[in-house]
C-alpha cells in the first residue's frame, strides 16, 4: 500500500436490541485500537460522572445527542471513522428500536458488513431478526453476530453455542452469505480488540482481526461499468476550442482509452478518446474514481445520460418493481405522484401498486394492509415518467437503488431497491 489514501475501506455497521451494548462496543473497539484523542476521553469521562455512571461509559463516545445520553439509547445514525495499519473503517453506529427502522436501512446501505449484537442472556429476539432480515435485505456480504455480556452469563460455551446454533437456522432461511460468530465483553474488552484469557475454549479471530481480515464487498470496478454524466465540459475558448468532455463518477466497472461506449437512454455509439482525472490523462479509471471521459465522436449527452460498454447494457424500463423503506411519517400514497433519483437522472414517478410490506417482526408478507407509513418495508410497482437505466440492487447497489422526493416540499420520502417484477420472499421464523 502506498500510505494511508491507499488503505483498503471497510465500512460496517452495528445493530442490535436496545442495551444489547452496541455503543458500548463501539466505543471499546475505538478505545483499545487507539483511535480517539485524549480530550474526546475526558470529556467522556467528565460525561460519566455527570450521569453518576461507577466506570467510564464508552458509549458515550457515539452516543452523540444530548436524549441519547439521557436516555441510555441509540437514536440517531453515528458515524465515526478510525484506522489500523492494515485497513480504515467507517462505522455506523445505528439505533435498535422498531420505530428507528428508516435510520438502520440508512446505516446499512453503504456497509460491507454489519454487526449484529445478542444480549448472552437474551440470546436470539425479535429485533435480531429484524436487524438480519434488513442486512439480507441491502445483500450485505458478511453479518457478524457479536455475542456481548459474555461475563454475565460466566463466559460459559454452552450459552455461546446454544445461540450459534439457533441464529444458523436464521442464516440459512434468509439466505445471508457469510456469517461469524464471536463472544465477547464489549465493557471489559474481551475479544473485542484483544483475545480473552476468559474464554480459551474459543478458538476464531478477535472482532478487530477480523474486520481486518473480511472481504470488502465485490470491488465496484470488477462490475459493469456504468459512468452516469454529471456535467458536460465544454470551455468557450480558444485553447480549447473543441474540447467536449462528459465529467463523472464511476458508479462501477472500469473503462480505457478505446474501449467501445454507448450513450443511454439515446443508444449513440463511440470510442473511448482520452480519459482526464484534473490535469492528468489517464489509459484506465476505474470505480469510484472521479474523472472526465473524452470520444471520439461529437455525441449529444448530457447530465443523466449514462456511458455504458456496448456488449454490457442495462435494464432499460419505466416500470419498475422497488423493495422500498418508507422514510417520511406521511404514508405512502397509490397514485400519488412523486420525484425520483436514480444515479444523476431525474424522472417523475407515479406509485402504481402495493404487493405486500414487511412483517418486520415475524419477517412474513403482508398482502391484505397495503398502507405503509414510516418505518414500513414494502415490495411496489412504479410507472417513471420515462425510462430508467438500471440494474437490479443484488448486482449493483449504485445503479439498484433510487430515492423518492416529494414533488411538492422536496423532501426524501423513501429509498428504494429495484427488484425483479413480482418477487416475494416469505419468510417464516
Amino acid at each position: 500500500m502506498n500510505g494511508y489514501l491507499d488503505m483498503e475501506l471497510l465500512r460496517f455497521t452495528t445493530a442490535g436490541s436496545v442495551d444489547d451494548g452496541k455503543s458500548t462496543l463501539t466505543g471499546r473497539l475505538l478505545y483499545d485500537s487507539k483511535s480517539i484523542f485524549e480530550d474526546q476521553m475526558e470529556a467522556v469521562k467528565a460525561a460519566s460522572e455527570r450521569l453518576g455512571n461507577d466506570e467510564v461509559n464508552l458509549a458515550l463516545l457515539t452516543d452523540g445527542l444530548r436524549a441519547e445520553r439521557e436516555q441510555g439509547i441509540t437514536i440517531d445514525v453515528a458515524y465515526r471513522y478510525f484506522a489500523t495499519p492494515k485497513r480504515k473503517f467507517i462505522i455506523a453506529d445505528t439505533p435498535g428500536h422498531i420505530e428507528y427502522t428508516r435510520n438502520m436501512v440508512t446505516g446499512a446501505s453503504t456497509a460491507d458488513a454489519a454487526i449484529i449484537l445478542v444480549d448472552a442472556r437474551n440470546g436470539i429476539i425479535e429485533q435480531t431478526k429484524r436487524h438480519s432480515y434488513v442486512a439480507s435485505l441491502l445483500q450485505l456480504d458478511n453479518v457478524i453476530l457479536a455475542v456481548n455480556k459474555m461475563d454475565m452469563v460466566d463466559f460459559s460455551e454452552d450459552v455461546f453455542d446454544k445461540i450459534k446454533t439457533e441464529y444458523e437456522a436464521i442464516t440459512e432461511k434468509l439466505k445471508l452469505k457469510k456469517t461469524y460468530y464471536i463472544p465477547v465483553s464489549a465493557r471489559d474488552g474481551d475479544n473485542v480488540v484483544n483475545r480473552s484469557a476468559k474464554m480459551p475454549w474459543y478458538k476464531g479471530d478477535t472482532l478487530l482481526h477480523l474486520l481486518e481480515t473480511i472481504p470488502v464487498k465485490e470491488n465496484i470496478e470488477k462490475l459493469s461499468f456504468r459512468f452516469p454524466v454529471q456535467y458536460v465540459i465544454r470551455p468557450q475558448n480558444d485553447r480549447f476550442h473543441d474540447y467536449r468532455a462528459y465529467a463523472g463518477r464511476l458508479a462501477s466497472g472500469r473503462i480505457k482509452v478505446g474501449d467501445r461506449v454507448t450513450v443511454l437512454p439515446s443508444f449513440t455509439e463511440s470510442t473511448v478518446k482520452a480519459i482526464n482525472e484534473g490535469k492528468k490523462e489517464l489509459e484506465e479509471a476505474f470505480a469510484p474514481q472521479s474523472v472526465a471521459v473524452r470520444l471520439n465522436d461529437d455525441v449529444d449527452a448530457s447530465r443523466g445520460n449514462m456511458l455504458v460498454k456496448s456488449d454490457d447494457l442495462p435494464r432499460i424500463d419505466s416500470n419498475i418493481s422497488l423493495l422500498v423503506c418508507w422514510l417520511n411519517p406521511r404514508p405512502l400514497s397509490v397514485g400519488a405522484k412523486y420525484i425520483i433519483r436514480h444515479t444523476t437522472d431525474e424522472a417523475f414517478g407515479i406509485i402504481k401498486d402495493v404487493y405486500f410490506k414487511v412483517n418486520i417482526n415475524t419477517l412474513e408478507n403482508i398482502t391484505d394492509d397495503k398502507t405503509v407509513k414510516m418505518n414500513d418495508i414494502a415490495h411496489i410497482q412504479m410507472k417513471t415518467s420515462k425510462p430508467l437505466k438500471y440494474d437490479l440492487y443484488a448486482k449493483n447497489r449504485i445503479t439498484g437503488s433510487l430515492v423518492i422526493i416529494n414533488e411538492v416540499t422536496y423532501e426524501t420520502v423513501g429509498a428504494g431497491m429495484i427488484v425483479e417484477s413480482l418477487v416475494e420472499q416469505t419468510y417464516s421464523i
